[in-house]
């Protein structure tokens, strides 16, 4: 994978770029679904590709390992073959997963000992059974195996547990180094920046990270319940370590606003499932604030859903006809949010990146964050 840079707004750390990879150019700065189990919940692959434009999605090595499981994976051809998805995918490692089944793992040098959710079978994950799953997944980017503190860590344990993760990278490391692509393509590496809210640790980390001279890196453990000036500040300090010619991944980040103001701090990739899960709960997201298709209110309101949105279910649908379907439980009430919400993610994505080629984006966000926090 390589990764260029068309243009850096000259007032912040924003920048527009590409990242080439064997499945397809990637545009960033760019936010990517979540489709843990191979899946993005209530989305056909076809609205991914042909209404929604995601140019990349996630898997997620934890649940993908114990349901379908490598065998069936690896006789597909991988979760290319397997989902028919022909695009970039980027897999997790399993880590934040494996460490938020808090009553059922245990973590040592090794790795992590934990029980599944689904029958309770004891499994092990080790940097380097990890680094096997995720060749097996064949996912174009492959993240390290890290372990992700509670944001609420003292500094004794933030410090001890980004120093695991560092000694697990170094396993992580040494073991794609020794493995090879299973279907004929490029897999590239990310490490994971950790630290909790400390600045000093978070330095460390990022500088760590940095030496591996890694395709692209990941900023995790934000965006876990610390105050969100607290992550803007533990992004601007890694951001002033990490490398400015490879993509920077704030994992699992976040709202609308979280996005913007980090992409002006220098990140170029965004994962959540907050656009699906809010979507299912009745949440909406637009240009112009938030809507809840549950309140009375839209009942009788035969506007489109947002008109800055392109997605063919806004020109379709209206508000009191998806109220109607939320209200009466149908599934495509659901399938509609959630298509809504994705497709406001990557137009919202798409727009900054206009914004920083176009010189200012500093303007534009500061007159749309308003707009975003507003509840209608």
């Amino acid at each position: 994978m390589t990764f260029d840079i068309v243009r850096e707004d000259p007032r912040s750390g924003a920048r527009a770029g590409v990242m080439h990879t064997a499945h397809g150019d990637i545009p960033t700065p760019i936010f990517m679904p979540v489709g843990t189990a191979g899946s993005v919940k209530a989305v056909h692959q076809r609205e991914l590709r042909e209404d929604i434009d995601a140019k990349i999605i996630l898997g997620n090595t934890y649940h993908l390992y114990l349901r379908p499981g490598l065998e069936i994976l690896r006789a597909a051809g991988g979760l290319h073959g397997f989902n028919g998805w022909e695009r970039p995918l980027l897999t997790d490692s399993g880590g934040f997963q494996v460490f938020s089944l808090a009553e059922n793992r245990k973590i040592k040098e090794e790795g992590c000992t934990f029980r599944s959710h689904i029958d309770g079978s004891r499994h092990l994950f080790t940097p380097e059974s990890v680094m096997d799953i995720e060749r097996v997944i064949g996912a174009d980017i492959m993240m390290a195996f890290d372990e992700c503190a509670p944001g609420e860590s003292d500094y004794r344990y933030a410090k001890q547990s980004m120093e695991l993760t560092h000694r697990w990278l170094d396993r992580c490391v040494r073991r794609y180094g020794e493995t090879e692509p299973l279907y004929g393509y490029e897999q590239s590496l990310f490490p994971i920046v950790q630290g909790c809210k400390y600045a000093d640790l978070r330095r460390q980390s990022a500088e760590y990270i940095a030496s591996k001279g890694a395709d692209g890196n990941a900023i995790g453990g934000l965006a876990v319940g610390e105050p969100t000036e607290t992550m803007y500040e533990m992004v601007e300090v890694v951001n002033a370590i990490l490398p400015k010619d490879r993509p920077r991944y704030l994992m699992g980040v976040g709202t609308p606003t979280n996005i913007l103001e980090n992409i002006e701090r220098g990140v170029d990739m965004f994962d959540c499932v907050m656009p699906t899960r809010n979507g299912r709960n009745g949440l909406l997201f637009t240009a112009h604030g938030t809507i809840n298709i549950k309140n009375k209110k839209w009942e009788d309101c035969f506007d489109p859903i947002d008109p800055e949105s392109q997605a063919e279910c806004d020109r379709v649908y209206t508000l009191a006809y998806l109220h109607h379907l939320i209200k009466a439980e149908e599934i495509l009430g659901l399938q509609i949010c959630s298509i809504h919400n994705l497709t406001f993610y990557l137009w919202l994505v798409r727009t900054a990146r206009e914004h920083i080629i176009g010189g200012d984006y500093v303007e534009w966000k500061s007159h749309l964050l308003p707009e975003l926090e507003r509840r209608l």
